[in-house]
Protein backbone atom coordinates (compact mmCIF):
# COMPACT_ATOMS: atom_id res chain seq x y z
CA UNK A 1 0.00 0.00 0.00
CA UNK A 2 1.27 3.47 -0.83
CA UNK A 3 2.76 5.37 2.08
CA UNK A 4 1.28 8.65 0.93
CA UNK A 5 -0.26 10.25 -2.14
CA UNK A 6 -0.04 13.96 -2.93
CA UNK A 7 -2.86 15.29 -5.10
CA UNK A 8 -3.00 18.71 -6.67
CA UNK A 9 -6.31 19.52 -8.27
CA UNK A 10 -9.81 20.86 -8.31
CA UNK A 11 -12.53 21.31 -5.75
CA UNK A 12 -16.03 21.96 -7.05
CA UNK A 13 -19.52 22.41 -5.78
CA UNK A 14 -21.51 19.98 -7.93
CA UNK A 15 -25.02 21.00 -8.95
CA UNK A 16 -26.73 17.79 -9.99
CA UNK A 17 -29.96 17.43 -11.96
CA UNK A 18 -31.46 13.98 -12.50
CA UNK A 19 -33.53 13.52 -15.64
CA UNK A 20 -35.46 10.56 -17.11
CA UNK A 21 -32.95 10.46 -19.97
CA UNK A 22 -30.35 12.75 -21.53
CA UNK A 23 -31.89 15.22 -23.98
CA UNK A 24 -31.10 15.25 -27.67
CA UNK A 25 -29.70 18.38 -29.31
CA UNK A 26 -32.36 21.10 -29.37
CA UNK A 27 -34.71 19.17 -27.06
CA UNK A 28 -36.15 20.46 -23.79
CA UNK A 29 -36.85 18.08 -20.91
CA UNK A 30 -38.32 18.80 -17.51
CA UNK A 31 -37.49 16.96 -14.32
CA UNK A 32 -39.66 16.56 -11.22
CA UNK A 33 -36.65 16.40 -8.90
CA UNK A 34 -34.92 19.28 -7.16
CA UNK A 35 -31.34 20.13 -8.03
CA UNK A 36 -28.83 18.65 -5.58
CA UNK A 37 -25.69 20.38 -4.33
CA UNK A 38 -22.81 18.14 -3.27
CA UNK A 39 -19.04 18.43 -3.06
CA UNK A 40 -17.02 17.20 -6.03
CA UNK A 41 -14.27 18.10 -8.46
CA UNK A 42 -11.83 15.57 -9.86
CA UNK A 43 -9.10 16.47 -7.42
CA UNK A 44 -11.31 16.23 -4.34
CA UNK A 45 -13.04 13.05 -5.55
CA UNK A 46 -9.70 11.34 -6.10
CA UNK A 47 -8.34 12.53 -2.76
CA UNK A 48 -11.38 11.19 -0.91
CA UNK A 49 -11.10 7.87 -2.76
CA UNK A 50 -7.50 7.51 -1.55
CA UNK A 51 -8.44 8.50 2.00
CA UNK A 52 -11.39 6.11 2.25
CA UNK A 53 -9.06 3.27 1.29
CA UNK A 54 -7.05 4.02 4.44
CA UNK A 55 -4.10 5.73 2.76
CA UNK A 56 -2.76 9.14 3.75
CA UNK A 57 -3.24 11.84 1.13
CA UNK A 58 -2.13 15.48 1.02
CA UNK A 59 -4.42 17.66 -1.07
CA UNK A 60 -3.36 20.96 -2.64
CA UNK A 61 -6.39 22.88 -3.90
CA UNK A 62 -7.89 26.38 -3.96
CA UNK A 63 -11.42 27.48 -3.08
CA UNK A 64 -13.29 30.77 -2.85
CA UNK A 65 -13.13 33.00 0.20
CA UNK A 66 -15.49 31.84 2.94
CA UNK A 67 -15.89 28.33 1.54
CA UNK A 68 -14.95 25.91 4.34
CA UNK A 69 -14.06 22.52 2.95
CA UNK A 70 -12.96 21.19 6.33
CA UNK A 71 -16.38 21.90 7.85
CA UNK A 72 -18.04 19.76 5.17
CA UNK A 73 -15.68 16.78 5.22
CA UNK A 74 -14.77 14.23 7.86
CA UNK A 75 -11.99 12.17 6.29
CA UNK A 76 -9.28 11.24 8.82
CA UNK A 77 -6.73 10.28 6.14
CA UNK A 78 -7.23 13.46 4.08
CA UNK A 79 -4.84 16.27 4.99
CA UNK A 80 -6.27 19.71 4.15
CA UNK A 81 -3.34 21.70 5.57
CA UNK A 82 -2.45 22.74 2.01
CA UNK A 83 -5.85 24.17 1.11
CA UNK A 84 -5.67 27.73 -0.27
CA UNK A 85 -8.31 30.42 -0.72
CA UNK A 86 -8.78 33.30 -3.14
CA UNK A 87 -11.02 36.34 -3.08
CA UNK A 88 -10.72 36.70 -6.87
CA UNK A 89 -13.15 33.92 -7.76
CA UNK A 90 -15.79 31.76 -6.14
CA UNK A 91 -15.26 28.04 -5.59
CA UNK A 92 -15.39 26.02 -8.82
CA UNK A 93 -18.72 24.60 -9.87
CA UNK A 94 -19.80 21.63 -11.97
CA UNK A 95 -23.20 21.36 -13.62
CA UNK A 96 -24.08 17.68 -13.90
CA UNK A 97 -27.04 16.09 -15.63
CA UNK A 98 -27.58 12.41 -14.82
CA UNK A 99 -29.83 10.03 -16.76
CA UNK A 100 -32.05 7.95 -14.47
CA UNK A 101 -32.39 5.45 -17.31
CA UNK A 102 -28.70 4.61 -17.75
CA UNK A 103 -26.70 6.44 -15.08
CA UNK A 104 -24.74 8.27 -17.79
CA UNK A 105 -23.98 11.94 -17.28
CA UNK A 106 -23.08 15.18 -19.01
CA UNK A 107 -20.83 17.57 -17.07
CA UNK A 108 -19.94 21.22 -17.61
CA UNK A 109 -17.35 22.77 -15.31
CA UNK A 110 -16.89 26.41 -14.27
CA UNK A 111 -13.25 26.74 -13.20
CA UNK A 112 -13.67 29.45 -10.57
CA UNK A 113 -10.97 29.29 -7.90
CA UNK A 114 -9.41 26.24 -9.58
CA UNK A 115 -8.09 28.55 -12.30
CA UNK A 116 -6.38 30.62 -9.59
CA UNK A 117 -4.23 27.70 -8.40
CA UNK A 118 -0.82 28.82 -9.63
CA UNK A 119 2.68 27.43 -10.04
CA UNK A 120 3.76 29.78 -7.24
CA UNK A 121 1.27 28.03 -4.96
CA UNK A 122 3.01 24.72 -5.68
CA UNK A 123 6.33 26.16 -4.55
CA UNK A 124 4.79 27.59 -1.40
CA UNK A 125 3.11 24.27 -0.59
CA UNK A 126 6.07 22.05 -1.57
CA UNK A 127 6.12 20.45 1.90
CA UNK A 128 3.03 18.54 0.73
CA UNK A 129 5.27 16.37 -1.46
CA UNK A 130 7.63 15.18 1.28
CA UNK A 131 7.49 11.41 1.73
CA UNK A 132 4.95 10.77 -1.04
CA UNK A 133 5.14 7.81 -3.39
CA UNK A 134 2.83 9.32 -6.02
CA UNK A 135 1.90 12.82 -7.18
CA UNK A 136 -1.45 12.89 -8.99
CA UNK A 137 -2.92 15.75 -11.00
CA UNK A 138 -5.83 16.29 -13.39
CA UNK A 139 -6.45 19.11 -15.87
CA UNK A 140 -9.19 21.06 -14.10
CA UNK A 141 -6.37 23.35 -12.94
CA UNK A 142 -3.91 25.31 -15.15
CA UNK A 143 -1.35 23.32 -17.15
CA UNK A 144 1.50 25.43 -15.78
CA UNK A 145 0.46 24.43 -12.25
CA UNK A 146 0.41 20.73 -13.11
CA UNK A 147 3.82 21.10 -14.73
CA UNK A 148 5.22 22.84 -11.65
CA UNK A 149 3.84 20.10 -9.40
CA UNK A 150 5.37 17.35 -11.54
CA UNK A 151 8.74 19.09 -11.61
CA UNK A 152 8.71 19.34 -7.81
CA UNK A 153 7.68 15.69 -7.55
CA UNK A 154 10.44 14.61 -9.94
CA UNK A 155 13.01 16.50 -7.85
CA UNK A 156 11.93 14.31 -4.92
CA UNK A 157 11.88 11.12 -7.04
CA UNK A 158 8.11 10.80 -6.73
CA UNK A 159 6.16 9.00 -9.46
CA UNK A 160 4.02 11.49 -11.38
CA UNK A 161 0.50 10.42 -12.40
CA UNK A 162 -1.70 12.32 -14.85
CA UNK A 163 -5.43 11.95 -15.31
CA UNK A 164 -5.75 13.97 -18.59
CA UNK A 165 -9.27 15.19 -18.00
CA UNK A 166 -10.72 17.30 -19.33
CA UNK A 167 -8.61 16.79 -22.45
CA UNK A 168 -7.03 20.10 -23.53
CA UNK A 169 -6.47 21.27 -27.08
CA UNK A 170 -3.21 19.61 -28.07
CA UNK A 171 -1.80 22.87 -29.39
CA UNK A 172 -2.16 24.30 -25.88
CA UNK A 173 0.14 21.68 -24.38
CA UNK A 174 3.80 22.63 -23.89
CA UNK A 175 6.00 20.41 -26.05
CA UNK A 176 7.76 18.91 -23.03
CA UNK A 177 4.60 18.44 -20.95
CA UNK A 178 4.40 14.66 -21.27
CA UNK A 179 8.12 14.33 -20.55
CA UNK A 180 7.16 15.02 -16.93
CA UNK A 181 4.58 12.22 -16.76
CA UNK A 182 5.52 8.73 -15.51
CA UNK A 183 2.04 7.20 -15.47
CA UNK A 184 -1.02 8.34 -17.47
CA UNK A 185 -4.60 7.23 -16.72
CA UNK A 186 -7.13 8.37 -19.36
CA UNK A 187 -10.48 6.81 -20.07
CA UNK A 188 -10.97 5.33 -23.54
CA UNK A 189 -12.47 8.55 -24.93
CA UNK A 190 -9.69 10.74 -23.53
CA UNK A 191 -7.05 8.36 -24.88
CA UNK A 192 -8.60 8.56 -28.35
CA UNK A 193 -8.78 12.35 -28.26
CA UNK A 194 -5.06 12.52 -27.47
CA UNK A 195 -3.83 9.76 -29.76
CA UNK A 196 -6.34 9.96 -32.60
CA UNK A 197 -6.84 6.18 -32.26
CA UNK A 198 -10.37 5.05 -31.38
CA UNK A 199 -10.46 2.26 -28.81
CA UNK A 200 -12.32 -0.68 -30.35
CA UNK A 201 -10.31 -3.81 -29.54
CA UNK A 202 -7.05 -5.12 -28.05
CA UNK A 203 -4.96 -3.93 -30.98
CA UNK A 204 -6.27 -0.38 -30.64
CA UNK A 205 -5.48 -0.45 -26.92
CA UNK A 206 -1.92 -1.48 -27.75
CA UNK A 207 -1.72 1.27 -30.37
CA UNK A 208 -2.85 3.84 -27.81
CA UNK A 209 -0.28 2.59 -25.32
CA UNK A 210 2.44 2.81 -27.99
CA UNK A 211 1.42 6.41 -28.67
CA UNK A 212 1.95 7.34 -25.02
CA UNK A 213 5.23 5.41 -24.84
CA UNK A 214 6.47 7.53 -27.76
CA UNK A 215 5.72 10.62 -25.68
CA UNK A 216 8.09 9.31 -23.00
CA UNK A 217 5.50 7.89 -20.59
CA UNK A 218 6.45 4.55 -19.00
CA UNK A 219 3.08 3.33 -17.70
CA UNK A 220 -0.34 3.56 -19.38
CA UNK A 221 -3.72 2.58 -17.92
CA UNK A 222 -6.88 3.10 -19.97
CA UNK A 223 -10.20 2.76 -18.18
CA UNK A 224 -12.94 1.20 -20.28
CA UNK A 225 -16.14 1.91 -18.36
CA UNK A 226 -18.28 -1.20 -18.08
CA UNK A 227 -15.53 -3.20 -19.84
CA UNK A 228 -12.96 -2.73 -17.08
CA UNK A 229 -9.42 -1.47 -17.52
CA UNK A 230 -6.26 -2.09 -19.59
CA UNK A 231 -2.67 -1.51 -18.44
CA UNK A 232 0.60 -1.70 -20.34
CA UNK A 233 4.14 -0.61 -19.60
CA UNK A 234 7.18 0.03 -21.71
CA UNK A 235 8.68 -3.37 -20.86
CA UNK A 236 5.80 -5.14 -22.60
CA UNK A 237 3.77 -6.12 -19.54
CA UNK A 238 -0.01 -6.10 -20.05
CA UNK A 239 -2.93 -6.46 -17.65
CA UNK A 240 -6.62 -6.37 -18.56
CA UNK A 241 -9.29 -6.73 -15.88
CA UNK A 242 -12.99 -7.01 -16.70
CA UNK A 243 -15.52 -4.80 -14.97
CA UNK A 244 -17.94 -6.16 -12.42
CA UNK A 245 -21.47 -6.29 -13.78
CA UNK A 246 -23.66 -3.91 -11.83
CA UNK A 247 -26.74 -1.76 -12.29
CA UNK A 248 -25.52 1.75 -13.00
CA UNK A 249 -27.35 4.47 -11.09
CA UNK A 250 -24.85 7.33 -11.51
CA UNK A 251 -21.44 7.14 -13.21
CA UNK A 252 -20.29 10.47 -11.70
CA UNK A 253 -16.92 10.03 -9.92
CA UNK A 254 -16.51 6.41 -11.07
CA UNK A 255 -13.26 7.21 -12.88
CA UNK A 256 -12.02 9.34 -9.99
CA UNK A 257 -12.79 6.54 -7.54
CA UNK A 258 -10.89 4.08 -9.73
CA UNK A 259 -7.78 6.28 -9.81
CA UNK A 260 -7.79 7.08 -6.10
CA UNK A 261 -8.41 3.47 -5.12
CA UNK A 262 -5.68 2.29 -7.49
CA UNK A 263 -3.04 4.59 -6.02
CA UNK A 264 -4.05 3.65 -2.48
CA UNK A 265 -2.90 0.10 -3.25
CA UNK A 266 -0.18 0.48 -5.88
CA UNK A 267 3.46 -0.07 -4.90
CA UNK A 268 5.98 2.47 -6.29
CA UNK A 269 7.64 -0.44 -8.11
CA UNK A 270 4.33 -1.32 -9.87
CA UNK A 271 4.99 -4.95 -8.93
CA UNK A 272 1.41 -5.36 -7.69
CA UNK A 273 -0.29 -3.52 -10.55
CA UNK A 274 -2.74 -6.36 -11.27
CA UNK A 275 -3.95 -6.52 -7.67
CA UNK A 276 -4.21 -2.73 -7.50
CA UNK A 277 -6.35 -2.67 -10.67
CA UNK A 278 -8.64 -5.37 -9.26
CA UNK A 279 -9.14 -3.31 -6.12
CA UNK A 280 -9.83 -0.18 -8.20
CA UNK A 281 -12.36 -2.02 -10.37
CA UNK A 282 -14.18 -3.21 -7.25
CA UNK A 283 -14.23 0.34 -5.85
CA UNK A 284 -15.58 1.92 -9.03
CA UNK A 285 -18.27 -0.75 -9.35
CA UNK A 286 -19.63 0.39 -5.99
CA UNK A 287 -19.49 4.03 -7.05
CA UNK A 288 -21.65 3.58 -10.16
CA UNK A 289 -24.23 1.72 -8.10
CA UNK A 290 -24.81 4.77 -5.85
CA UNK A 291 -25.85 8.37 -6.50
CA UNK A 292 -23.66 11.46 -6.25
CA UNK A 293 -19.93 12.10 -6.37
CA UNK A 294 -18.42 12.09 -2.86
CA UNK A 295 -21.36 10.22 -1.30
CA UNK A 296 -20.84 7.30 -3.70
CA UNK A 297 -17.11 6.78 -3.03
CA UNK A 298 -16.81 3.59 -0.94
CA UNK A 299 -14.93 2.87 2.24
CA UNK A 300 -12.15 0.26 2.21
CA UNK A 301 -14.23 -2.36 4.03
CA UNK A 302 -16.94 -2.25 1.34
CA UNK A 303 -14.36 -2.56 -1.44
CA UNK A 304 -12.68 -5.55 0.20
CA UNK A 305 -16.07 -7.26 0.47
CA UNK A 306 -16.63 -6.69 -3.26
CA UNK A 307 -13.13 -7.75 -4.30
CA UNK A 308 -13.73 -11.54 -4.45
CA UNK A 309 -16.27 -10.93 -7.25
CA UNK A 310 -13.60 -9.52 -9.59
CA UNK A 311 -12.42 -12.11 -12.12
Amino acid sequence: MAQKVTIIGSTNLDRVTRVPRLAKSGETLSTPQHQEEVLGGKGLNQAVAVARSQTKVNFITKVGQGFSLADQLDEPNLNLDYLLTTDQSETGQAYITVSKATGDNIIYVYDGANAELRAQDVWQQRAAFTGADFCLAQLEIPLETVSAAFKEAASQQICTVLNPAPVPDLEDLPKDFFDQVDFIIPNEHEAALLSGITVTDHDSLLANAAFFFQLGIDHVLITLGDRGAFYADRSGKEVQIAALKTTAIDTTAAGDTFIGALLSRLAPSFENIEGAIRYAVAASSLTVAAAGALPSIPQEQAVLAELPKIQ
